[in-house]
């Protein structure tokens, strides 16, 4: 089969128009969180809890509160039966038993991946102070685990051959520290030369200083800009990533960037949870402004409802649907499902400023979104009428329920297919209202 990430990489690079847009979820976090890695057991699989026993003297399932390992392996799985993210990042323990042991990936679009690297800037330990000290070069998987499970995989000339992921993620961190820089750029060098005699493929994940490096806030950019491309200018095609994966520093410093060498393919990192528009606005944002990748973690893991938060993501990078119109959207499926969201909508339409470090605890100042006149829950659905274009209605579903609309009605085509250039607000979000009913009802 062949793999949507090959597909779009391909169109991303032959057409620089293109809207193909690359998503991957991130479920490497117990590479650095360990235990609460799975996230909260507020949000669970179809298939419910998995039993476990607690002894009642020292605390119950519920007080318990993080996922275990099966049912945190039981989400992963019906993302990957969604077929919506093109990438799905693990850890190598966790790539052995879905990838090589289940062979889930074996007849899906889906490209299994794995982290390669584990700098010590990541490992967030409850009680530990490791993210607070300079980064730390590290690496726990080594390639032939990643690819087989084992310490030496049987030569193959085919490295798709190998029942495991054949794509890592590999990150350094810069810290403005020339000693500490050197030894991290030699450890990629052995990476990198590792790789390509076994034929495997890696992005690059470029992380911000973790420490105090001397350098504004509103320069990192420029910092890590320049460091990423003295960094590969020295590397040949045949070493260089498939794509990158850093924090997104706004509009000016992602099209410098894009602009500066075509050939990168550039990727933003989610950093924390924040608010649902917080992550919204980030991939659309992002993509804007020439991002053609995100790697969401945190943000996916503490959604409520995973696959309709990434369904969300889908939309607004299809075009189809804006931010705002996303998180109204995606509290509708909340309150169809009885799922209880994080925050209520007034506070999750707000837009906070997140740290990107893994330790990040909250958010320094927001900004709300007010309801415009033309919002999609205030607005009144006008149908267009039958001569100018073709209308399509569907009958009253539970989430058109919950934002209060009746009869919805959106533009088609010629041949039967929504026509999302002639659709407004309304339109958009009744339709995506109704093709998420209909995937999770």
């Amino acid at each position: 089969m062949i793999k949507s990430l090959d597909a779009k990489l391909k169109e991303i690079r032959s057409n620089r128009s293109s809207r193909a847009f690359i998503i991957a979820d991130a479920k490497d976090a117990d590479m650095a969180f360990g235990i609460q890695a799975t996230g909260s057991r507020k949000y669970l699989a179809k298939s419910g809890e998995i039993s476990a026993q607690f002894s009642p003297e020292v605390w119950t399932r519920e007080e318990f509160g993080y996922r275990s390992l099966p049912e945190y392996l039981e989400i992963i799985r019906e993302i990957i039966d969604q077929k919506v993210v093109d990438i799905m990042l693990m850890s190598a323990s966790v790539n052995e038993q879905l990838a090589i042991k289940e062979g889930l990936f074996k007849n899906s679009p889906i490209t299994p991946a794995a982290r390669a690297n584990d700098t010590s800037d990541v490992w967030a330990i409850r009680n530990g102070s490791y993210v607070k000290e300079p980064s730390e070069t590290f690496r726990s998987a080594s390639i032939d685990y990643i690819q087989c499970g084992k310490v030496e995989c049987a030569p193959t000339a085919d490295p798709s051959e190998f029942p495991g992921a054949n794509l890592g993620l590999y990150s350094i961190t810069y810290l403005n520290d020339l000693e500490r820089d050197r030894k991290a750029l030699l450890a990629f060098k052995e990476f990198r030369e590792e790789a390509e005699r076994k034929k495997f493929r890696y992005f690059l994940e470029v992380f911000d200083p973790n420490v105090h490096s001397g350098i504004p806030a509103d320069q990192l950019g420029a910092f890590i800009n320049d460091n990423i491309i003295r960094t590969l200018a020295g590397v040949t095609e045949a070493g260089r990533p498939v794509f990158l994966k850093i924090v997104y520093h706004g509009p000016r410093f992602m099209e410098e960037l894009v602009q500066y060498d075509p050939n990168l393919v550039v990727g933003v990192l989610g950093g924390s949870a924040g608010t649902t528009y917080d992550a919204f606005k980030l991939i659309h944002d992002a993509q804007k402004y020439g991002a053609r990748v995100a790697l969401f973690g945190r943000k996916i893991n503490n959604a409520e409802h995973q696959l309709g938060f990434i369904e969300m993501l889908r939309l607004i990078t299809d075009g189809v649907i804006s931010p705002e119109e996303a998180v109204h959207a995606y509290h509708a499926l909340l309150e169809a499902k009885k799922i209880k969201p994080r925050l209520v909508l007034e506070k999750d339409i707000q837009l906070t400023e997140q740290s990107m470090s893994y330790d990040s605890q909250g958010s320094k100042r927001t900004i709300s979104i007010p309801a415009r006149k033309d919002s999609p829950v205030n607005e009144t659905i006008r149908p267009t009428p039958p001569a100018v274009q073709k209308t399509a209605e569907i009958k009253k579903t539970p989430l058109d329920s919950a934002v209060g609309a009746t009869s919805p009605l959106w533009p088609l085509k010629a041949d039967g297919t929504p026509d999302f250039a002639k659709m407004n607000s309304q339109h958009r979000l009744s339709y995506s209202l109704h093709r998420l009913n209909k995937k999770y009802s």
